[in-house]
């Protein structure tokens, strides 16, 4: 299912700078468009059923796009999935169209995971740490995980850069464990 997913993705990418479409607003508009779906049982519910004419789930669509504002390249999109009956794929169709906007527009996808919530100095301050470490612009998510005690770990891609006060003390203990 993950090449489908990508080659969703993709096509839903070239789609949207084809088109000349605001990248920011595209994800915007898509996320809003999972996040809904996820919300709403009913409307997946109907949106996967197959006894539902694909006309009548497009009726609903366009009615959602009408209140929301979505631009038409997502509407459009969405169609497509309801159409094709890949609407159950579209959290990772989204997750997918994220990485490659990032790959396509030079960025790196961090995750921030700290104690508190950080300030914009803190966050402006890691961002550019990031940006230095990866050679690119950075978009990061930030979250709270009390379990740290201080610092914070970073996660880009695969690689995890570990500065919290727990990682460290485990560091410590490991050091003496080993002599």
């Amino acid at each position: 299912m993950a090449s489908v997913s990508i080659r969703y993705a993709k096509a839903l990418a070239d789609a949207v700078f084809e088109s000349r479409t605001d990248v920011t607003v595209a994800e915007h508009d898509l996320k809003a468009l999972v996040n809904l779906v996820a919300e709403n049982d009913t409307l997946r519910k109907v949106w996967e059923n197959p006894s539902i004419a694909a006309e009548q789930k497009r009726h609903v669509l366009d009615g959602i796009v009408g209140q929301l504002g979505i631009v038409k390249i997502i509407r459009n999109f969405m169609a497509v999935l309801i159409d094709h009956q890949r609407v159950r794929q579209l959290p990772q169709i989204a997750r997918q169209f994220e990485l490659e906007l990032n790959t396509r527009l030079g960025y790196t996808d961090a995750e921030v995971a700290s104690v508190h919530e950080l300030d914009d100095q803190d966050r402006v301050a890691i961002e550019q740490q990031i940006e230095r470490v990866s050679g690119k612009k950075v978009r990061a998510r930030y979250k709270t995980n009390r379990e740290l005690l201080g610092g914070a770990i970073i996660r880009i891609g695969s690689t995890v850069y570990d500065g919290s006060i727990r990682g460290q003390l485990a560091k410590i203990k490991e050091q003496l464990s080993a002599k």
